[in-house]
């Protein structure tokens, strides 16, 4: 595990709100340093760099609590810091269920998680801006109608994060990412005047060396701008809808904010009281994996130094655990599933590890010719989603597909659907799983979708 100087400042901070009358108290900190540069038509339009740190401190008395943050480090500070908390604590409401997560779930994962890579401290400010310089030029190499560009851009961040609590846990790690995006606009004539169309591409990785290209960034943004080019309507019709990997992460997102343990309790998901159930089709495995090696969720204990594990979502279509932290886990009298993740100020609330619906045996191009007509969706627009109900309705934008080709591109168009019905719809499941976010899905085909168009 990495040691930090944060670590017995943390510790330090538990011991006194101990001493001052909390009967538990919960420290989490972080650290790092953050890179971004934004480059258009070959300039420079924002350059940043900062180094920047915070702690939060959560103090119960009893069943009651209270939580403070700073980013003054000093002592008086951080004296002045437990005072104020510990004083807010003896006055605020009392919660049964509040407290930290119980001592038998706190531990840390051993194993290798290949988090952290030097190589992303390594690469110098010049290096940054001219691996973004890179993949704006690479697009517009690839075609004379790439006539513009909202921009291309490398972000990057070193950070250290610290969590210790009066139970006699201490743990630190690091981590670092790397980022490089590219947005190129494509213009051609048409019947009505000139029509631009933009898309986009983008490879992040824990290290440099583990990122596409810059040039391959760009050209695959410049390809994905082209084919938009003389997007139409369609008439509104009820048929198979093919989301690409992009896409079903953001559909599959939705699924996770289903399952979060505060949406169940609460009663606004339409997944609330369904486990040991059969919610989706057989082909769908959905897995929340927090030691995944290199994964962007990944870490060895969550935000309330629970240990991290694989959790079992969906196998086979049967809902075998919703996604909880402490609080959530005991509204349902379930066990944590080491979910919790934090901001510096308030309790934690739940979020991904590494959520991922399972890769199946088809190829994409095997899915597609299957389709007779129906849609290829390469980007969703708006947030017409409601789990509460199921409800689905977005706008999205892609390419027809007429006895199993694409054949032209699609825009100004909605998908409407049930997320219940719609998981129960899926069909097909792709062999193209990357991991490119803690939400990840292959190309997916779902029936009965209705498109609205013209």
């Amino acid at each position: 595990m990495t040691q930090s100087p944060l670590e017995p400042m943390a510790c330090s901070l538990v011991e006194d709100a101990v001493r001052r009358g909390a009967t538990a108290a919960e420290v989490i900190a972080w650290e790092g340093d953050e890179f971004s540069v934004g480059v258009r038509m070959g300039r420079i339009e924002r350059l940043k760099e900062a180094t920047s740190k915070s702690l939060g401190l959560r103090v119960f008395v009893g069943t009651s609590s209270a939580s403070a943050f700073t980013s003054d480090f000093t002592p008086a500070s951080l004296d002045k810091l437990v005072s104020r908390a510990s004083e807010m604590a003896r006055v605020t409401s009392a919660d049964p269920l509040a407290g930290l997560a119980e001592p038998d779930a706190l531990g840390q994962y051993q194993g290798e998680l290949a988090l952290y890579s030097e190589d992303v401290s390594e690469v110098s400010t010049a290096q940054r801006i001219e691996m973004a310089a890179r993949a704006e030029a690479a697009a517009f190499q690839v075609d004379p109608r790439i006539v513009n560009s909202e921009g291309a851009s490398l972000e990057s961040g070193v950070t250290v994060k610290v969590y210790v609590n009066s139970y006699g846990f201490s743990g630190a790690y690091r981590s670092s990412y790397c980022a490089v995006s590219a947005t190129p606009v494509a213009e051609a004539a048409g019947a009505s005047g000139k029509r631009l169309e933009r898309d986009y591409w983008y490879s992040v990785a824990r290290s440099v060396a583990a990122l596409e290209s810059p040039e391959s960034i760009g050209r695959k943004a410049a390809e994905r701008a082209l084919r938009r080019l003389g997007a139409r309507k369609v008439a509104t019709r009820r048929v198979p809808v093919v989301f690409d990997p992009e896409t079903a992460a953001s559909l599959l997102g939705n699924v996770f904010e289903a399952l979060r343990g505060d949406a169940i309790y609460r009663r606004a998901s339409f997944l609330a009281g369904c486990l040991g159930q059969k919610i989706a089709a057989e082909t769908v495995t959905i897995t929340d994996d927090g030691v995944r090696p290199g994964g962007l969720g990944s870490r060895p204990f969550d935000d309330e130094g629970v240990c991290s594990g694989v959790t079992p979502v969906v196998v086979q279509g049967v809902l075998q655990n919703y996604l909880l932290n402490s609080y959530t886990a005991r509204k349902l009298g379930l066990r944590t599933t080491g979910n919790a993740v934090r901001g510096p100020a308030g309790p934690p609330s739940v979020g991904p590890k590494n959520f991922y619906l399972h890769g199946g045996p088809h190829s994409p191009e095997e899915i597609i010719r299957s389709v007779k007509n129906g849609l290829y969706v390469t980007e969703l627009i708006g947030f017409g989603v409601n789990v509460v109900t199921g409800d689905y309705s977005r706008g999205a934008a892609g390419q027809w597909i007429e006895n199993g080709q694409l054949t032209y591109p699609v825009a100004e168009v909605t998908i409407a659907g049930n997320l219940a019905e719609m998981l129960h719809g899926i069909r097909m499941v792709g062999s193209d799983l990357e991991f490119r976010g803690p939400v990840a899905a292959p190309t997916l085909l779902l029936e009965g979708l209705t498109v609205g168009g013209a």
